[in-house]
């Protein structure tokens, strides 16, 4: 009696399973469908009104990654370019916003259907009809690079350079031309403007801005700072060591808000180096 009790149980758990499991397929299966069933272009291009909207859920929700006029952040790529890594279809750039993209820091989204195409409106208004081929020798502009103008003494490519100066792997992908122009020829400027950067929108240090510590004896070490409190500062310096000092061992922390990049004059890169140099940077877009 007891064995029947117990296959009788066991024969309502495995009923319990099955109706829980055509539940789940029932609500699943629609959601499924209205995700295929995605029109293959925006239904909202041109609209001015969608336009609008877009422009305003994407300073509300997208601008703190991307920047407030979609031309790149501290996280997140230039979105004016015409250039789009995951996919550059209507229905590719839906995908990417709604289901973030795994393995970046680009999140998945709650958006309602019409918000995700009014966003995509939007970005298709900023962006170039015909992406133009940069002029300039991307090959000389990598020995460029590697060699006289020395930015791999503290910028990064694919695993190969230093760490003082951001990684440019996908530089080519996240950051206009415009950009890349004012960071090699005033490389202070984004700094003294308050930097365009999600990081500086939370109110959080610049994270390349130079920092100079003053040791209670005179001597001054700069770096970058990597991570800061009411205690202590932690510094990447110049020579790329990493040191930890305790403010109370300080006399003084400075931070200069400025680059520790020169700024190149034409002098130090004459404008058809220069076009060389971007072509390669252009060229970086992380495989």
């Amino acid at each position: 009696m007891q064995h029947r009790a117990t296959c009788f149980g066991q024969w309502i758990g495995v009923f319990a399973m099955l109706v829980t499991s055509i539940l789940l397929l029932q609500v699943r299966v629609p959601a499924l469908q209205a995700a295929q069933e995605q029109p293959a272009s925006n239904p909202l291009v041109g609209d001015p009104s969608a336009i609008k909207e877009g422009a305003s859920l994407f300073r509300s929700n997208c601008s703190p990654c991307h920047g407030p006029s979609a031309h790149g952040g501290g996280r997140g790529p230039d979105l004016t370019s015409g250039r789009w890594t995951h996919g550059s279809s209507d229905s590719d750039i839906f995908r990417t916003i709604s289901q973030g993209v795994p393995g970046t820091q680009m999140p998945a989204n709650g958006f309602e259907d019409s918000e995700t195409w009014a966003i995509i409106a939007y970005l298709r208004s900023l962006a170039p009809s015909v992406h133009t081929k940069m002029p300039g020798d991307p090959a000389k502009g990598e020995k460029l690079f590697s060699g006289a103008a020395g930015c791999a003494t503290c910028h990064m490519v694919n695993g190969r350079g230093a760490l003082l100066g951001p990684d440019l792997s996908r530089v080519g992908a996240s950051r206009s031309i415009s950009y890349l122009v004012e960071s090699i020829r005033e490389p202070d400027k984004e700094l003294s403007d308050g930097m365009l950067d999600p990081n500086n929108h939370y109110g959080l240090p610049l994270v390349y801005d130079t920092v100079t510590v003053v040791l209670k004896n005179g001597d001054k070490i700069t770096g970058v700072a990597k991570n800061e409190d009411t205690f202590s500062i932690q510094l990447l310096d110049t020579h790329q060591q990493l040191r930890l000092f305790p403010k109370r061992d300080l006399k003084e922390v400075l931070h200069e808000h400025k680059s520790l990049m020169p700024a190149y004059s034409e002098q130090m890169i004459n404008p058809a180096e220069l076009q060389d140099l971007l072509a390669y940077l252009e060229s970086l877009r992380g495989g």
